[in-house]
């Protein structure tokens, strides 16, 4: 009965379709799934790319998947390096408030925060160039 009610509310609502067709992509403190920029069925499966006219796919059908694959994980790493250039900022932070003055703790800390800020933007730089590609090339 539940499910009925919830399904009879999904369909008559289309808002309630694209939230459902939302959670087809999990993430997890914005890292996203490793097949991110593949195509999706309506159950949320990975459909693999094959050749268009029906036939066996070719090689690079496969090499198609692995690259979009590849850009995934790329994408993911860099996200985890921003996370850690997160970290080095807050830690850089800390050394500079607890340097009580001292020149060189101090020009220390604030190396350390300049040089983790130059690596958040290449990250985020780095990261919107890996999305534009990988939609790009997944569709």
């Amino acid at each position: 009965m539940y499910t009925e009610v919830m399904m009879g509310i999904m369909n008559a609502v289309p808002a309630f379709k694209i939230f459902a067709q939302a959670n087809c992509q999990p993430d997890f403190f914005g890292i996203p799934t490793w097949y991110k920029y593949m195509k999706l069925d309506a159950n949320c499966q990975v459909v693999f790319s094959s050749s268009p006219n029906g036939t066996a796919p070719t090689p690079a059908d496969f090499f198609g998947n692995f690259l979009l694959i590849g850009l995934a994980i790329i994408d993911i790493l860099l996200r985890i390096g921003g996370l850690v250039a997160v970290a080095f900022v807050i830690y850089g932070g800390i050394r500079y408030v607890t340097s009580q003055g001292e020149p060189d703790k101090t020009a220390q800390a604030r190396g350390t925060i300049i040089n983790a800020l130059i690596g958040m933007a290449l990250c985020v730089i780095s990261v919107a160039l890996v999305s534009f590609v990988g939609t790009r090339i997944g569709g």
